[in-house]
């Protein structure tokens, strides 16, 4: 795709260009060690540095056109340098014009919030693609679905100009629409600004990302903005979890605005609400009720927190034109979701599940699930990441203190921090000294699980779900749980042989 720089900010409000506005440009970049002769190069800074001081590198690999938010910055010769107030908000607008607005063919369904995102946005595009016949693109944190091919996620939501480009994929492929999760880390960092929403569903809200965000109501305003217009134009409709507190209040705060709340839940006054749930080890079953209509769902999806987040998939797909009685029969095939309670093996006399929990909210829901279906050990490999909220250790800590019979703490990313700084937040929240192991390595923290296993266990290995690395100080090493356990499971089987 090539459109002229003109064209490109013909749209973005207080952009400024100094030099030829018609200028052709390639495609908008903001790694200048991706640029490409024809590249317009946005001068994007990071935590510690200032974009401004790789816009010399972007024009000696052939940059046509340069971003800033001072003229300052400008190249001194021969590249035409536009100058916005916001380099980020500016991205996402221009990015938008060049790849033609593919959000205005595409109807557009976000989620957002701290647990859920992944299975209800793959919940949707299921429910959306079977009930309507044409493909529906993904973006989220295990892939990303374009219609015509599918790649692995490197991001939960993408940069702005990445999102745009997948986008105008999906529309030439022949995709309806898109579900997309919404990470709060992508609405402060204006990756969705100026995207059109037809609707977005909110989750929950429990505590994470407290290193980025600072506080709950630092994070909450974050993801509230979505809702508000902060990002552009509101969404049509905003899909409230009314059982969550964060979630009710959410729908207090936009009544009268210009979102259409349908708010789901358990509760009478959810629009869209379960009765007569039945849970079991094979899944769940319950009656979906909404204004004007009843239907039983079957789902192998467990637990009361995948009651909640399919009710949320069914709320948004409805909010989309879609009607829930058609939609309830199609969650009987849905098969699942990478990494989110996924069983390893069969014919074990024991299960062992890989899931993505990694807050202590996600970790008690995952485990008292469990519990309820379990007729022995509840047992639990879980790590904190380095680098990362280090509130949030002692609690999750805590949350499996409480919850299983007993628990491995291992590594998960440690990124830049020791294990053994690590491992010291946690240990705080420990109740039960005796019913914690506290093992560096990961692999050796799963084999001493599975060697403690007996008939009618549970393990669960927690935290990492469906990634395929481990990330320490300057490198990242490939480690998947799930063929981890596969294999361990395997020798073990032959030792005893």
């Amino acid at each position: 795709m090539h459109a002229t720089l003109g064209e490109i900010f013909s749209r973005v409000t207080g952009s400024r260009i100094l030099g030829d506005p018609s200028v052709r440009i390639s495609a908008p970049v903001t790694d200048s060690r991706r640029v490409t002769p024809g590249a317009l190069f946005f001068a994007i800074g990071g935590l510690r540095t200032s974009g401004s001081q790789y816009v010399g590198e972007a024009v000696l690999r052939g940059a046509a056109a340069v971003v800033v938010s001072d003229a300052e910055a400008a190249p001194s010769a021969g590249v035409p340098c536009v100058v916005v107030p916001d380099v980020r908000k500016a991205l996402a607008l221009a990015s938008r014009e060049f790849y033609g607005r593919p959000d205005e063919s595409l109807g557009v369904l976000g989620v957002t919030g701290t647990n859920g995102k992944t299975t209800v946005s793959m919940l949707v595009r299921h429910l959306m693609q079977q009930s309507g016949g044409r493909p529906w693109g993904l973006v989220g944190t295990v892939r990303y679905e374009l219609g015509d091919r599918s790649i692995p996620s490197h991001k939960t939501t993408p940069e702005s100009a990445d999102i745009y480009a997948m986008m105008a994929g999906m529309v030439r492929s022949g995709c309806e629409g898109l579900a997309m999760e919404v990470s709060s880390h992508a609405v402060d960092q204006d990756r969705v600004h100026g995207l059109r929403f037809k609707a977005v569903a909110f989750t929950n809200l429990s505590r994470d990302h407290m290193d980025y965000h600072g506080d709950m109501e630092s994070y909450f305003a974050v993801k509230s903005r979505v809702f508000g217009g902060a990002p552009g134009e509101a969404p049509g409709f905003a899909v409230l979890n009314v059982d969550d507190e964060y979630g009710a209040r959410l729908a207090r705060n936009l009544e009268g605005g210009s979102a259409r709340v349908i708010g789901f839940g358990t509760g009478e006054g959810a629009d869209v609400r379960a009765e007569n749930v039945r849970l079991g080890s094979g899944g769940s079953e319950f009656d979906v009720v909404w204004r004007g209509g009843r239907a039983p769902v079957r789902t192998r999806l467990p637990g009361h927190y995948n009651v909640s987040n399919i009710l949320c998939a069914l709320a948004l797909c409805h909010a989309a034109g879609r009607d829930i009685a058609e939609l309830a029969p199609l969650l009987e095939k849905f098969p699942g979701v990478p990494g989110r309670m996924e069983k390893v093996a069969d014919g074990l006399p024991f299960e062992v599940l890989v899931d993505y929990a990694h807050t202590d909210d996600a970790l008690r829901n995952a485990l008292g699930m469990l519990r309820s279906i379990t007729p022995g050990r509840v047992l639990v490999v879980f790590g904190c990441g380095g680098n990362r909220d280090r509130g949030k250790r002692p609690k999750m800590t805590a949350a499996v203190q409480e919850c299983a019979d007993f628990a491995w703490a291992t590594s998960d990313n440690p990124r830049r921090e020791s294990v053994e700084a690590i491992f010291e937040d946690m240990k705080s929240g420990v109740s039960r000294a005796d019913a914690i192991a506290f093992v560096p390595d990961r692999r050796r923290a799963i084999s001493l699980a599975l060697d403690a296993a007996r008939a009618g266990d549970c393990v669960l290995i927690a935290g990492k779900g469906h990634e395929t690395y481990q990330e320490f100080a300057d490198t990242t090493v490939p480690f998947d749980d799930r063929e981890v356990a596969r294999e361990l499971l395997e020798l073990k089987s032959l030792r005893t042989r």
